[in-house]
């Protein structure tokens, strides 16, 4: 067997590993990059207009043949590990007739994401797994873990063929709302995996002041329960874990949570999969209709959906006649900036992030929050896992090789498994197992 990394070796982003058995080749996860050549925030409006030879060339696809559309195809199959654009952003690229493998709760989430994002996934020939249920491609046995990570339903994925297991970490963590997950992987192992793909997006990072999901919906109880005007959270509609976080603290706290039309059809598509997802209909949230949502889906063949929110939406003088009780989800876009426009005082207001600082660094937003004399908290945990995990996992798995990947410091995973068989390749590099 082979094993290529085509992009994450030395990266957090852009993941694209390739396995090659006798029988099979298959594509692990074909992101979108985080970063371009000069490490700096990749802007995805690059691909704008742009062909898939210039793609390649530039070095924003992967260069593996048999992949893309317009030519032969040779690859069997690809699997997505989890519905986050730097792990399948670029699959609208791919020739249509290789099919593709992901979870229910990824493709739902995909799927509603698509109608809002200019950077589709246009996915069409598609096959659902489920969680511990192995499938076979070529001569490959694949089970996909289900795993603790901020997004939703998402796998590792255990591969098993020609004598070997090799096991694809994907993106996890230890703390999060699914934290038995990771609790039940140490206790109960997967033995004699010969080689471990092990994500280390935490190595060189601080683990911050809120060390799990839990702390940050406490943190936010204290804060609803302290203010004294209308709080805005910044998220990610797609984060379903931290959505859950805020939601269960506006509900301690006695608030109202209000949503954007966006971020209720993206929990509205996953409650066949999770009837605990709060919902639009549920008592205690409200709905906030921004024009171009609103446009987007009536665009979309969606005016049904407007329709079904309207018992719940909140009007912009009811946000001033309700501040004291509302706890709003919202995100640093322009959406926002109207937002403002509508808020009578600002006296009092809370304002909490809870994303990766690390985007706050190409923002104003802290500027225009000192402009409104709103003091911006970060509360936040990471969707990774720290290195105290990434040591537990070792020590329970045991594997024969560690592969770094999904990384910016593969050099101190040797220092971090000093007893281990650490094994760093380049992007490209092929590897016999």
């Amino acid at each position: 067997m082979k094993l290529i990394i085509h992009r994450g070796t030395k990266e957090i982003g852009g993941s694209c590993v390739e396995l090659q058995s006798e029988k099979a080749r298959i594509i692990i996860d074909l992101g979108m990059p985080l970063v371009n050549d000069q490490n700096e925030p990749f802007d995805s409006r690059l691909l704008e207009g742009k062909s898939i030879p210039e793609l390649i060339d530039s070095h924003v696809l992967p260069k593996v043949s048999g992949l893309y559309a317009g030519e032969a195809k040779s690859i069997d199959a690809i699997l997505i590990s989890h519905p986050h654009q730097d792990h399948y952003g670029l699959l609208r690229y791919i020739n249509p007739e290789i099919p593709v493998y992901l979870s229910r709760g990824a493709l739902a989430l995909i799927q509603a994401s698509d109608i809002f994002i200019p950077t589709k996934a246009n996915l069409r020939n598609v096959i659902t797994f489920k969680m511990w249920e192995p499938f076979i491609i070529g001569n490959l046995v694949i089970t996909p873990q289900l795993v603790d990570h901020s997004a939703f339903d998402a796998a590792a994925f255990l591969i098993e063929s020609e004598g070997k297991k090799i096991l694809y970490s994907g993106d996890f963590r230890g703390h999060g709302r699914k934290r038995i997950l990771f609790d039940k992987a140490i206790y109960y192992p997967i033995k004699n995996v010969d080689y471990l793909l092990l994500e280390g997006s935490m190595l060189g990072r601080g683990e911050g002041l809120y060390l799990s999901e839990r702390a940050v919906e406490d943190k936010m109880v204290t804060m609803f329960r302290d203010k004294k005007n209308m709080a805005f959270v910044f998220c990610s509609s797609q984060n379903i874990d931290r959505i859950v976080s805020i939601y269960r603290a506006a509900k301690r706290s006695g608030q109202i949570t209000v949503i954007d039309l966006y971020t209720a059809y993206i929990l509205n598509n996953l409650k066949s999969i999770s009837k605990s997802l709060p919902q639009y209909w549920w008592p205690d949230i409200k709905v906030f209709y921004f024009q171009n949502h609103a446009k987007t889906l009536a665009d979309s063949g969606l005016k049904s959906f407007l329709y079904d929110c309207i018992k719940a939406k909140i009007e912009k003088k009811d946000l001033n006649l309700n501040k004291n009780n509302i706890v709003m989800i919202t995100r640093d876009n322009y959406d926002f900036k109207r937002l403002l426009g509508y808020i009578d005082d600002f006296t009092g207001v809370k304002a909490i992030y809870s994303m990766w600082e690390g985007y706050l660094e190409n923002s104003d937003l802290m500027d225009r929050m000192n402009q409104k004399g709103i003091e911006l908290e970060i509360v936040h945990t990471s969707g990774h896992a720290p290195e105290r995990d990434l040591k537990r996992l070792v020590e329970a798995f045991k594997p024969k090789c560690i592969v770094p990947i999904h990384t910016f410091h593969p050099e101190k995973y040797q220092t971090l498994f000093p007893n281990a068989n650490v094994h760093s390749l380049n992007d490209g590099e092929e590897f016999s197992l």
